[in-house]
């Protein structure tokens, strides 16, 4: 399950069809609360597709939703002196194929004809959170019968939901650590929230159930912050988890589908060590704008049987969920060597420097590399079930 058991891209692979390079639409931003995250990723990757080999068109989605065509400028989307980057709307709507017969993407201005950019072959849509990450971006693209990289809809959902990718992880035998679900219609009184905790003990981690980069995380220490964790848990998802706190080091594992039926891949491992005692935990400052209060080691230093429990739990977990492309499964190695499951993240941070291509890169596989075969495991993958 190592990355060294299938040969990475074969160069013949890219083929457009008719002889013309592939094109790829590279689609970020989005109605989450994670829209800056996905333009910063999508400044790493723009500037590592190899134009010589794919047709490139930037587009970028509104925090209201709009489609537009975005600047093809990696600088333009990095996050630079505190400086989160914004798709802004335009007079320009991009519009995807109907069906699928019409094969070519339209852009539509105001008070213009519409024109054609032609076939778009893949998507790599560089969205994270609601509205992107968690299958209805998917399924949207599926209706329209564009080959995409990533999960499909049901994996890409599933992954989405801390919830229910617990209760899936746990029914395939997978080591999860302890937790509670609010529901969106329970009481988060005092009393009923001591009562729905009872048992998992302090420290704990109140959650939205659905958005990541660390958004409205909370860890509480005593149960009289129990009701203000959740309320700022709700302002990002109604529906809340409740996990128990781990002791052990928080580990990180990047896995890759294989080419052509092969079985995923796993790289090495990297730990994550926050060293700036501001950060209770690896929140959202702390992952884009503090770097310098944590510590990436990757690889992680760890014995090598850890190393090989960590990347067969991570495979088994990309499996159980129905992955498919890429995923970041997040674990906890305790103190005893045991290997439990965070959480699996089907659209990882995809900047240069972030955990997942930085995993494959001490694995052997460049930064353009690893672009170039999400975009091979794409383009040979059918539309439609599979």
């Amino acid at each position: 399950m190592d990355a060294t058991r299938t040969p990475l891209t074969d160069p013949s692979d890219a083929s457009g069809g008719g002889g013309r390079r592939p094109r790829v639409m590279v689609l970020f931003g989005g109605r989450s609360g994670e829209h800056a995250i996905s333009c910063a990723t999508a400044g790493g990757v723009l500037a590592a597709v190899d134009r010589t080999r794919y047709d490139v068109v930037a587009v970028g989605i509104t925090r209201e939703g709009q489609w537009v065509l975005a600047d093809d400028d990696p600088a333009r989307w990095a996050i630079t002196d505190g400086r989160l980057p914004e798709v802004l709307d335009t007079a320009s709507r991009v519009v995807l194929p109907q069906g699928t017969v019409d094969r070519d993407v339209q852009v539509v201005e105001r008070g213009q004809v519409a024109r054609t950019l032609g076939a778009v072959d893949v998507v790599l849509p560089l969205l994270h959170g609601p509205f992107g990450e968690d299958g209805t971006l998917q399924g949207l693209l599926e209706l329209a019968d564009v080959r995409y990289v990533g999960s499909g809809v049901l994996a890409s959902a599933v992954g989405m939901d801390k919830h229910v990718m617990k209760t899936v992880l746990v029914g395939a035998g997978l080591p999860v650590g302890p937790y509670r679900v609010l529901l969106p219609s329970a009481p988060a009184d005092p009393a009923s929230l001591e009562a729905l905790v009872a048992g998992l003990g302090l420290p704990l981690f109140v959650k939205p159930a659905r958005a990541g980069s660390s958004l409205g995380i909370t860890r509480v220490t005593d149960l009289a912050q129990l009701p203000e964790a959740v309320a700022e848990a709700r302002r990002h998802d109604p529906k809340v988890v409740v996990e128990a706190g781990i002791v052990g080091r928080e580990v990180e594992c990047g896995v890759l589908g294989g080419r052509r039926g092969a079985p995923p891949r796993a790289s090495v491992p990297g730990e994550i060590v926050v060293t700036d005692p501001r950060h209770a935990f690896y929140d959202f400052e702390a992952k884009y704008l503090d770097e310098s209060g944590v510590t990436l080691s990757c690889p992680a230093d760890l014995p090598a049987g850890v190393v090989a429990a960590v990347q067969d739990v991570a495979v088994r977990s990309f499996e159980a969920l129905g992955c498919e492309g890429l995923a970041r499964v997040d674990v906890f190695v305790t103190p005893d060597d045991e290997v439990v499951v965070n959480e699996v993240n089907t659209m990882p941070g995809f900047t240069p420097y972030s955990m997942y291509p930085r995993m494959w890169q001490a694995s052997g596989v460049d930064y353009a590399t690893l672009v170039d075969e999400l975009l091979q495991l794409a383009l040979e993958r059918p539309t439609g079930l599979r």
